[in-house]
């Protein structure tokens, strides 16, 4: 038998409705935020991807020349397409653009646990504001879907940082703007390596200055309030002071707002959090669980360059992206994801040919009213209807009996509670939604 491919995943209907679930605290969430959905096609030009972080991206993708020999990709992430879609006719959006989808993504990467090679992702994005209250926006909006599905403070943190205030201070260092990604690179990974490598990874673009440096930086990343934040860069002689306590009078204003809408706890400032790709700008966030694996369930900042980068106009913009296979995988270890199981309103239960003959005329007008009803497919005796009907978890069952059929009458009956009540086949429609909204007949 074939087999699906590695990284792929199949959904049956159990995983499809949990699948769906994610989907609905997404959505619902985002509208309660005034966000509205889009999306965009899954293949895309492959220039779309490089121009926007290069062509070392090319080994991470699924691409290929298509038959009219373009160069095209399965797209990995949903900024560039939103870039391209919000730069097309970004003079006849209303500011601001707050849009999100929820989308299939491709990496090809080696599979392993939480990382796959086809996965969802929720988009979240804010274009047109450059006020940290967008920032607060969309970082709030990332709280509360968490919210939804369960999670409390006690099961993730949002890591804040930002980059404007690392370029601020790599440049107090003289490190050179073409130089400044690749050290924050090593900033970046300065928990996964020793530090013998971190030094010697500094030294290209810090020569004997490495070690002063890295002495700062790691005194830097262990800061996590905005007191101690501010008293490090006071007690800095290095001609940026301006520009970080400007930059600090922002964080200031950030962290306020989050704290109005009630969601202080939820954060923690981690400079170590600096985001691996280059088009990232101003603020930057990682949301994290917080005990067991540490596993990264989202991520996402500023990048107010892009828009103007790929050919729009300059536009402040920020967003972020949570992954459905992470973020399942927590769910399902703390027991937040509900059982469940395919079910219809009501069974039809018949004794032949001569009485399905009749259901059937009143299966089209029940399931033409919305309803949702089912039948067995073969004939089978009342005693294993019965049963059907409790495998299809039906909350009640509709008889048609030859008696019921000869006297032009239905049987509804409540499975749960075994009672029932007879009601006349032209009043089924209307008496069967009272049931379903649940007002049963008051004589029973």
């Amino acid at each position: 038998m074939i087999r699906n491919l590695p990284g792929f995943r199949d959904f049956y209907p159990a995983d499809c409705a949990v699948r769906n679930h994610l989907f609905s605290v997404f959505r619902q969430t985002a509208h309660r935020f005034g966000f509205v959905e889009y999306d965009g096609p899954v293949l895309e030009s492959l220039e779309l991807f490089t121009e926007k972080s290069g062509e070392e991206i090319v080994g991470q993708l699924f691409n290929f020349e298509d038959k009219g020999g373009r160069a095209v990709a399965l797209r990995p992430e949903m900024t560039p397409s939103l870039v391209r879609m919000v730069g097309a006719h970004a003079n006849s959006l209303r500011r601001p653009i707050k849009w999100f989808s929820i989308g299939e993504q491709f990496r090809f990467e080696r599979p392993q646990k939480g990382r796959l090679r086809s996965f969802y992702q929720f988009n979240g994005d804010i274009l047109g504001i450059e006020d940290c209250a967008a920032d607060a926006e969309a970082m709030a909006l990332l709280v509360e879907i968490f919210k939804g599905l369960g999670l409390t403070d006690q099961d993730f943190q949002v890591r804040l940082s930002d980059r404007d205030l690392w370029m601020y201070y790599l440049e107090s260092w003289g490190i050179e703007e073409a130089n400044r990604v690749p050290v924050l690179s090593v900033v970046d990974k300065l928990a996964r390596r020793e530090r013998e490598d971190s030094l010697k990874a500094l030294k290209p673009y810090l020569a004997e200055q490495s070690e002063a440096f890295l002495s700062q930086v790691e005194k830097l990343v262990q800061l996590r309030t905005l007191e101690e934040l501010e008293a490090f860069f006071q007690a800095q002689d290095d001609g940026a002071e301006g520009a970080v306590s400007e930059r600090l009078v922002t964080w200031r204003s950030l962290l306020a707002k989050l704290n109005a809408l009630g969601l202080a706890s939820f954060f923690q400032i981690d400079l170590t959090i600096v985001r691996g790709l280059a088009y990232y700008t101003g603020f930057v966030f990682e949301a994290f669980e917080s005990s067991g694996q540490s596993r990264a369930l989202a991520g996402g900042g500023r990048y107010n360059d892009l828009v103007k980068k790929m050919g729009g106009p300059d536009l402040p913009a920020l967003g972020f992206a949570i992954g459905d296979v992470t973020l399942r995988d927590l769910l399902e270890e703390k027991k937040l994801l509900p059982e469940y199981m395919d079910s219809v309103d009501f069974y039809i239960v018949f004794g032949g040919d001569p009485e399905l003959a009749v259901a059937l005329e009143d299966i089209a007008k029940l399931r033409e009213s919305g309803l949702q009803v089912a039948y067995p497919l073969k004939p089978t005796s009342f005693n294993k209807q019965f049963k059907h009907a409790d495998q299809a978890g039906a909350r009640f069952a509709l008889i048609y009996g030859d008696d019921e059929v000869a006297r032009g009458v239905v049987a509804v009956r409540d499975l749960a509670r075994k009672v029932s009540f007879e009601c006349p086949r032209d009043a089924l429609v209307e008496a069967l939604r009272d049931v379903k909204e649940g007002h049963w007949p008051e004589n029973l």
